[in-house]
């Protein structure tokens, strides 16, 4: 298979860079950027290995042009592209290729609620009702025949996972808020003021808050679409902490009468049973650490005085991002899901 990457340069670029170089079934990578065509791969990014320059070969080793990509004709696309501009760029490549586009440019029907979110309407609205939605564990029966695949963000992937067997089988009540922690790299690679070493060291903060996130309106879409609670309430409060990857998202609801923590726990298992890359821990709270550079999400689980807190980790970079695209490409191609996804986090 050929894959093409665009947006090479950027942290998701280069973690895809890194999962397919290693992915069995993925004998040719092309890495695109319109800033640094003509560059080697191993002085783009030095922490390449061998496999990533022998899996480059069809583009002598090199970054190549958007226009040089198409010639390749890759059979899927990953966009690790900004918001607004992914849908644009990926044009050259819908008729040929999957595309899975990690921006937020496909995840939102409405254009209404897309507008909201992001403040213009959305790039190719003509294309919104045919994307789909890539969390893979809820919809990988339409993943499997998707021409254009939206990979879900990381704050939705990382709080949704918890909630959705919950709210879809009635255990918990549809008002939930959500206090969820990120690490720097999820700000991107673009260099910015707020993001430098001596404003993020020692230091930690909350931003959007409430309802305010554009990744409230995409949640909210997940918990109606897969949950069927098209009326749940998120108040939703990301922080930026002193990390430089991983996600840990905290969320209290209130346990419908009648029911437990214990329920609670055994529907999570239950649903996620089979699941390779969701782990239930029942009452252990999950580490980032213990998920970084992996395609896992750990879910914990609290409760006190029918109230539950439901705890779970991503690596932002990978299940959050890079890991749940190649996740999504091994269903839609009919690959082994777990090839080129790494599983143990660190100790």
């Amino acid at each position: 298979m050929k894959a093409a990457i665009l947006g090479s340069g950027g942290y998701v670029g280069l973690v895809l860079m890194r999962l397919l170089a290693d992915h069995p079934d993925i004998h040719n990578i092309i890495p695109v950027s319109s800033s640094s065509a003509g560059v080697s791969v191993e002085d783009h990014d030095p922490g390449l290995g061998r496999s990533a320059r022998q899996k480059t070969a069809r583009t002598g080793g090199k970054l190549v042009p958007l226009e040089r990509a198409a010639e390749l004709e890759p059979d899927v696309v990953f966009a690790a592209l900004p918001h607004l501009k992914s849908a644009d760029l990926c044009a050259p490549f819908f008729e040929n290729s999957v595309v899975i586009d990690l921006s937020a440019d496909f995840r939102i029907r409405s254009t209404d609620a897309f507008e909201q979110a992001y403040g213009t309407p959305p790039p190719r609205p003509d294309l919104l009702a045919s994307a789909c939605f890539g969390l893979t564990e809820w919809n990988r029966s339409q993943i499997r025949s998707a021409r254009l695949i939206a990979n879900p963000g990381c704050y939705p992937t990382c709080t949704s996972l918890p909630v959705l067997p919950l709210l879809q089988e009635g255990l918990i009540e549809a008002d939930l808020w959500t206090n969820a922690l990120s690490g720097i790299s999820g700000a991107g690679r673009a260099a910015k003021q707020s993001m430098l070493y001596v404003e993020r060291t020692e230091n930690m903060n909350a931003y959007s808050p409430g309802t305010q996130h554009r990744h409230v309106t995409e949640m909210k879409q997940i918990f109606a679409d897969f949950a069927g609670t098209a009326d749940t309430s998120l108040f939703f409060i990301p922080h930026v902490v002193p990390v430089r990857q991983g996600m840990f998202c905290a969320t209290r609801a209130v346990l419908t009468a009648g029911y437990s923590v214990a329920d609670a726990v055994e529907c999570l298992r239950n649903r996620y049973a089979d699941e390779p890359f969701v782990q239930v821990l029942g009452s252990r709270i999950p580490e980032t650490r213990h998920v970084r550079a992996t395609n896992r999400c750990d879910i914990g689980v609290h409760g006190e005085d029918g109230s539950i807190a439901l705890f779970s980790t991503i690596d932002n970079l990978y299940k959050g991002a890079a890991g749940q695209a190649v996740q999504n490409m091994n269903v839609r191609f009919g690959l082994d899901e777990t090839h080129g996804l790494p599983d143990q986090g660190e100790f």
